[in-house]
């Protein structure tokens, strides 16, 4: 039995790559989770026409989606995002200010993230920290997160 086998990616897995990319992962890894998970699947000669239109699909879509990000960096980067939480008398959160929570109010400003494209410290007083939102693999921008007591 082989350790290794070939899958084609359907979609885009965090460490592994895009999709439609051609990658080499361990034989139980793409039998128990990429394929059920509708991930991958198995890699075959006859694939090859598949992985191209995959490919084409993705260039027009990041050429799409770069104006896009360029755009919406342009109104983010150097914002600041106000948050307001329930602080204790000696000024720390009841709990943390998570990456969820900088995306919703984000794209209450009007940039829809997604909270698995922001990038931000431990929040856990009041103060401004600076977080880092991904908008396209080659274009990010930062901008501070100022949080308040309610």
């Amino acid at each position: 039995m082989a350790k290794n086998t070939k899958v084609i990616l359907r979609d885009s897995v965090n460490g592994l790559g895009q999709a439609g990319d051609v990658v080499e992962v361990s034989a139980g890894y793409a039998r128990n989770f990429l394929v059920p998970q509708g991930l991958a699947f198995a890699w075959t000669k006859g694939a090859a026409a598949q992985i191209e239109q995959m490919q084409r699909a993705r260039r027009a879509l990041a050429l799409a989606s770069r104006e896009d990000a360029v755009a919406a960096k342009n109104d983010i980067e150097g914002s600041v995002v106000e948050i307001s939480a329930k602080v204790s008398e000696s000024g720390k959160l009841f709990g943390a200010i998570a990456a969820a929570e900088v995306a919703e109010a984000l794209t209450a400003k009007g940039n829809a993230v997604s909270a698995k494209a922001v990038t931000v410290e431990n929040i856990k007083t009041t103060g401004d920290f600076t977080a880092t939102v991904q908008l396209h693999p080659e274009i990010s921008a930062q901008f501070t997160v100022k949080v308040v007591a309610e």
